[in-house]
């Protein structure tokens, strides 16, 4: 920082020197050799340009005044400083407040055209040469304005993206959550009403219910427990990789037995049906898939009203396609409007499948997903 600073505050410091010396040295050059001497004398103020560039205007200024008047030769050249100000007077539009670039630009074009009417010679040159220096110095800020609406666009684009960010991770942590608690819920729900009906004539299946409902709980705190863990762990950054909100595997279609498992406990029984050849998929795919089949059983179990249900899950080519189907009461008004419904149709959306739920017209509801496999492998499955 030091070193760039003294570079900076040096040129500077030389600019005067370097400014003058094409005319003090060979005073009897063209107007336009001196012209273009001075003009490549501004290089050394760009680093002031870029902390200071009022103070870098003010110096190429005063030295394009002063340098025009010292030129024995009347040639055109000699105004060719004055376009180091209006590069000058452009970055002050594009980086500076309105009212600091109306008051550069009024100083500017009012210094350039009193010079050039000084001294041009002839009334036609004259007009000429004014016009070509209000030409210039419109140009210059028409050109920091350009500039200035590009940056204040890119910063609302990057705010939209930070908030599109947010919402995106606030609806994933809502879609987790929900199927991480919901499927365990209505399994305890059913597990109590089973309980509180058989508890004083068949004791040991109350017994079991309770085993069971204490196990479910467990087993959703200590997973909400994680997710918290995570939560308070995760990378603040907008853009950073999403990272699973549980520690540990995430759950896929491997967990789907012990999920039939589960919910054949709560009084449904899965009829599970594998079709194609099992293999490894990607982690998101896999992930929501296993979602998916979690949520619609979840349903099946709290709003069917019947004692089984079919999963099929078809591993194809180019996509996995899930399925659930059941032959009860369905679920009237639900299809658009539930959080479960909605977060299956994120899920799938996000990776640009297809996703359908609707009442069977013979009876009952249906749950499809088609996953596109964006990166097939042919891995063997972890089969547990």
């Amino acid at each position: 920082m030091t070193r760039t600073r003294l570079m900076t505050w040096g040129g500077g410091a030389l600019y005067p020197v370097v400014l003058l010396l094409p005319v003090c040295d060979a005073p009897e050059a063209s107007g336009t050799r001196q012209g273009i001497g001075a003009l490549l004398a501004s290089g050394l103020l760009v680093g002031v340009l870029r902390r200071r560039p009022q103070v870098a205007l003010t110096m190429v200024l005063v030295g394009a005044v002063l340098v025009v008047p010292l030129c024995h030769d009347r040639s055109p050249g000699r105004f060719a400083p004055f376009l180091a100000v209006d590069l000058a007077l452009g970055l002050i539009v594009a980086t500076r407040s309105r009212r600091a670039s109306t008051v550069a630009a009024v100083v500017s074009v009012t210094a350039q055209l009193a010079t050039v009417a000084g001294f041009t010679q002839g009334s036609d040159g004259m007009i000429g040469a004014c016009v070509i220096t209000v030409l210039l110095v419109a140009a210059s800020g028409m050109a920091g304005l350009l500039i200035r609406e590009r940056r204040a666009h890119a910063g609302a684009l990057r705010t939209q993206q930070v908030a599109e960010a947010v919402t995106a991770e606030r609806l994933r942590i809502a879609r987790e959550l929900h199927d991480m608690v919901a499927h365990s819920i209505g399994i305890i729900a059913i597990q109590a009403g089973v309980g509180g009906r058989v508890i004083e004539t068949q004791p040991l299946e109350a017994r079991a219910a309770l085993q069971a409902i204490e196990a479910t709980s467990r087993e959703t705190l200590a997973g909400l427990r994680r997710t918290l863990v995570a939560l308070r762990q995760a990378d603040p950054h907008p853009g950073a990789a999403q990272a699973p909100l549980a520690p540990g595997p995430a759950p896929g279609l491997a967990d789907i037995e012990r999920l039939v498992a589960a919910t054949a406990d709560a009084g449904v029984e899965v009829e599970l049906r594998w079709a194609g050849e099992r293999r490894r998929l990607p982690a998101e795919v896999d992930l929501s898939a296993y979602r998916i089949v979690q949520e619609a059983v979840t349903n099946v179990v709290r709003h069917a009203g019947v004692g089984r249900c079919r999963v099929a899950i078809d591993y194809g080519s180019e996509e996995l396609a899930v399925e659930i189907v059941d032959d009860g009461r369905g679920m009237r008004g639900a299809a658009g409007s539930g959080f479960g419904i909605t977060g299956m149709r994120e899920r799938v959306s996000l990776l640009h499948g297809r996703f359908s739920a609707e009442a069977r017209p013979g009876g009952g509801f249906r749950v499809a997903a088609r996953l596109p496999l964006a990166e097939p492998v042919g891995l063997p499955v972890d089969v547990r």
